[in-house]
């Protein structure tokens, strides 16, 4: 099993930036594929992007491609997403996911069940 903690949110003006974390318990964090999530006040949580196990490979939605970056330190038992330029509708609350990778295609993982452990959120403003 793996328990999950967000950090780093707050409030930011518009162009500025925030490193979010997510610390991890447990052995076998460095088995498990980790996304990061999002979700805004009256709206569907939304996939922000994904990072494979061994942190070589990571995927985005077309709204965090460019802004956003994904990385992990498995040593440490965490995984962050560095947000650059942030907008306005950047605001949400952000979640980080783990989820054992199962060879899908790619699309599969953009899917909230396709998660096996959430944290609990941490919020995150952005002003204009």
């Amino acid at each position: 099993q793996v328990q999950l903690v967000e950090s780093g949110g707050g409030l930011v003006q518009a162009g500025g930036s925030l490193r979010l974390s997510c610390a991890a318990s447990g052995r076998t964090f460095s088995t498990y594929a980790m996304g990061w999530f999002r979700q805004a006040p009256g709206k569907e949580r939304e996939f922000v992007g994904r990072i494979t196990s061994s942190g070589s490979v990571t995927y985005y939605a077309d709204s965090a491609k460019g802004r956003f970056t994904i990385s992990r330190d498995n040593a440490k038992n965490a995984v962050f997403l560095q947000m650059n330029i942030l907008k306005p509708e950047d605001t949400a609350a952000y979640y980080c996911a783990a989820g054992l990778p199962s060879g899908r295609a790619i699309a599969y993982y953009r899917d909230p069940t396709a998660y096996d452990y959430w944290g609990q959120g941490t919020r995150v403003t952005v002003s204009s």
